[in-house]
């Protein structure tokens, strides 16, 4: 009977186990596909101490342990090898048809995993714990929530097609990001009605930025999202019926070329009613508009009602840059300063002034495009004492009534449902 491999301190070595000449443990196992693998380390059981030196690991025994458990759930042994980054390449080729600003967002995460030390960590080999340091590191390292939430919106489905394929038994990006990541990104919030009318007042007034006006005006009163309106061309304008078609929406891809994409939601096609004011700046727009060389064209959508100095169809990025040179401007010149004022801000503006001003929810909600009405409810957490002060007296002026002292021989002794609670 042969005798049986012990290590350097007498103890029995199992079958794969051997230890090596410079003291570490290895162990020898085929995979579920037949092929031969590894895995050492310094220490044998648990209890063993780590040598001085080296990297505290997994126990070898630990390590087989778990590699007899992922052959029993026939999880792909040491994560098919993949790396992270190997694994959101991988998760981002098979999303097909996204948006330009999704498919932005990939790239971002595809450079940052690229430049980021974790992007080589191999995907079994990452705990919740390393996701939420990661992150956290990130934060520190400068990353807005909002910048953060968009990484983690990429790692965790990417994850998850690795847990669902077998390749790691758990998603470590399932927590909740507001658990470990502090939310520094700003509230959107409506401009008061003193601001709104101080930032029109100002582009109207001013030398440069008054041929902007029309346009925010319009944004400020209609609350189309930017994309929807530069995207409008004169067909979608009908002064007969005092509205504003909206079906589409224009994006420019990456910085290189254009194109037109459908609305937002399915409720983000419909008709935005006009005011005179919002007509009577329409039709100054178009009047003023230069006549191009070539009318530009884009996926089959002509006359854009906003070109820009090359002649091509403006986009978001132009009204956002104006609306921050405007602010710039005023906040220079007086002492109570304006709070940013963005396109969006413009949007949300409008509407919490229907909100305020009584508008119903469901007609609000069809306005703004808005596929669900909570959308279009929580803006009512943006309305003040003052819009409550003024609804309650709207309320108690046209539909309050004095009440008058009780009738009190019409009325029950509470005895008497005592009575009836006590029968039964």
């Amino acid at each position: 009977m042969s005798e049986k491999r012990r290590d350097n301190r007498g103890r029995i070595l199992r079958n794969g186990e051997i230890q090596e000449k410079s003291g570490r443990y290895r162990f020898k196992y085929a995979d579920a596909f037949g092929d031969s693998k590894y895995v050492r380390s310094w220490r044998l059981d648990h209890n063993d101490p780590t040598p001085t030196g080296k990297k505290r690991e997994p126990s070898l025994r630990e390590l087989e342990k778990q590699i007899a458990a992922d052959m029993i759930d026939q999880i792909v042994p040491e994560g098919g090898k993949l790396t992270v980054l190997a694994l959101v390449e991988k998760y981002v080729s098979l999303k097909k048809g996204v948006r330009p600003s999704t498919e932005a967002g990939y790239k971002t995460v595809i450079n940052l995993l690229k430049k980021d030390s974790f992007g080589k960590k191999r995907i079994d080999k990452v705990k919740v714990l390393d996701a939420q340091t990661w992150l956290v590191q990130l934060q520190k390292n400068g990353r807005g929530y909002s910048s953060i939430h968009t990484i983690r919106g990429v790692l965790r489905p990417a994850f998850q097609m690795a847990v669902d394929n077998d390749y790691v038994r758990k998603n470590p990006f399932s927590f909740e990001l507001a658990s470990v990541i502090y939310n520094d990104s700003v509230t959107r919030e409506a401009l008061s009605r003193e601001n709104e009318r101080k930032f029109l007042r100002f582009v109207k007034e001013d030398s440069h930025f008054s041929k902007y006006y029309d346009g925010i005006y319009i944004l400020f009163n209609t609350g189309l999202r930017i994309s929807e309106f530069v995207g409008l061309t004169f067909k979608d304008i009908d002064f007969d019926s005092m509205r504003i078609h909206v079906d589409h929406q224009l994006q420019r891809n990456n910085g290189i070329g254009y194109n037109i994409r459908e609305t937002k939601t399915e409720s983000g096609e419909r008709y935005v009613p006009m005011t005179e004011e919002v007509a009577e700046c329409f039709k100054s727009i178009i009047a003023k508009r230069p006549t191009p060389k070539v009318e530009p064209m884009v996926d089959g959508y002509a006359g854009f009602l906003f070109l820009d100095k090359d002649e091509h169809p403006m986009v978001a990025m132009h009204w956002e840059k104006y609306f921050q040179h405007i602010c710039e401007k005023y906040n220079n010149i007086y002492r109570v300063q304006m709070p940013k004022v963005t396109p969006h801000i413009c949007r949300h503006t409008f509407c919490s002034r229907m909100a305020s001003a009584g508008m119903n929810p469901k007609t609000l909600q069809y306005i703004m495009g808005h596929s669900d009405i909570g959308v279009t409810l929580n803006t009512y957490t943006h309305i003040g004492f003052e819009d409550a002060a003024d609804e309650m007296s709207r309320i108690t002026k046209d539909g309050g009534e004095k009440i008058s002292k009780p009738d009190t021989d019409n009325v029950r002794d509470f005895s008497d449902y005592r009575d009836e609670a006590s029968n039964g």
